[in-house]
C-alpha cells in the first residue's frame, strides 16, 4: 500500500468523493509519499526538506509550497491515515451493530493501514511522544487528525444499536476510546511478534473489556466513575489538557 494509492485532496490528504487527482494533488501525494520513504531509510531527524525535494524531483521551492516543513509532513501522514481509516471501517459500521465487533473491526482496521508504517512509527517515536512537540497526537497541530479519529468512535458507539449509552456520557466515552486506541498505538508501536499478532490480540480483548464497561455504565451509579476517568486522564496525561476541552471547565460554563 502506498500514499498514492487514494486521492489526495488539497485540504486534509484524505479520498476525495472519487475525482481523479488533480495534477497538484498528485505532486502533493508525491512529495508525501516520498518523505515518508526517507523518513523511514534516513530517519526522521537526518532528513531534510531539500533531500525529500531532490528524491521527489521537485523544486525545494515547491517541496515548501505544498508542505512548510517537516512537521507539516507528518502531519499530513496523520490525515492521510485518519483519511484511510475512515474508509476501511464503513464496512464494518454498516454491518455490525454489536459494540464490541464494530469497535474490534475498527481496531484491526486502523492495525492493517498502519502496518506498513511500522518501523517508520518505531524511529518516529521520540519525536511524537514529546508532549510539547507539534507531532505528537495531542498536539493542536494534530488537531484535524485526532478529531477524525475521535469521530469514529463516537460512530462506534452511535450505530451500536444493542448497547444503551447514556446521554450523559455520549461525548465522554469516544474520547477515552480514542485514548484507549492510543494505548494500543504504543504497544503496536513495540511489538516485535509477527505480523504485530499480540497487537491484534490486544485489540480483540481491548475492544471486549470497552463493550463491557459501556454495558456496566447504563447503571446510574457507576457513571460518576467514567467521568472521573474522564477527567483524570485530561487534568494529568500530557497533552490531554490542550487536545479536550477540560470537562470541570465545562460544567461551570454550563452552570
Amino acid at each position: 500500500m502506498t500514499l498514492g494509492s487514494l486521492p489526495v485532496s488539497a485540504k486534509n490528504d484524505g479520498p476525495d468523493d472519487g475525482a481523479l487527482p488533480t495534477k497538484s494533488e498528485q505532486t502533493r501525494a508525491l512529495i508525501l509519499e516520498t518523505a515518508m520513504r526517507l523518513f523511514q531509510e534516513r530517519g526522521y531527524d537526518k532528513t531534510t526538506m531539500r533531500a525529500i525535494a531532490k528524491e521527489a524531483g521537485v523544486s525545494v521551492g515547491n517541496a515548501y509550497y505544498y508542505f512548510a516543513g517537516k512537521e507539516h509532513l507528518i502531519q499530513g501522514f496523520y490525515d492521510r491515515i485518519a483519511a484511510e481509516h475512515q474508509v476501511a471501517v464503513r464496512e464494518i459500521l454498516d454491518r455490525e451493530r454489536d459494540l464490541e465487533a464494530r469497535l474490534a473491526g475498527v481496531l484491526r482496521a486502523w492495525l492493517d493501514i498502519a502496518a506498513p508504517y511500522h518501523e517508520f512509527a518505531v524511529q518516529f517515536f521520540k519525536n511524537a511522544a514529546d508532549p510539547d512537540s507539534p507531532l505528537s497526537p495531542f498536539s493542536p497541530e494534530s488537531e484535524h487528525a485526532r478529531e477524525e479519529a475521535i469521530s469514529v468512535h463516537r460512530e462506534v458507539l452511535a450505530g451500536a444499536t444493542k448497547t444503551k449509552v447514556p446521554e450523559e456520557l455520549r461525548d465522554i466515552l469516544p474520547e477515552l476510546m480514542w485514548l484507549s486506541q492510543m494505548g494500543l498505538v504504543l504497544y503496536w508501536i513495540f511489538d516485535r511478534t509477527e505480523g504485530r499478532e499480540r497487537s491484534y490480540r490486544l485489540a480483540e480483548r481491548g475492544a471486549r473489556l470497552t463493550a463491557r464497561g459501556v454495558a456496566l455504565a447504563r447503571f446510574r451509579v457507576l457513571r460518576p466513575l467514567v467521568r472521573e476517568v474522564h477527567e483524570l486522564f485530561t487534568e494529568f496525561l500530557p497533552g490531554m489538557t490542550n487536545a479536550i476541552p477540560d470537562p470541570a471547565a465545562r460544567r461551570r460554563t454550563d452552570s
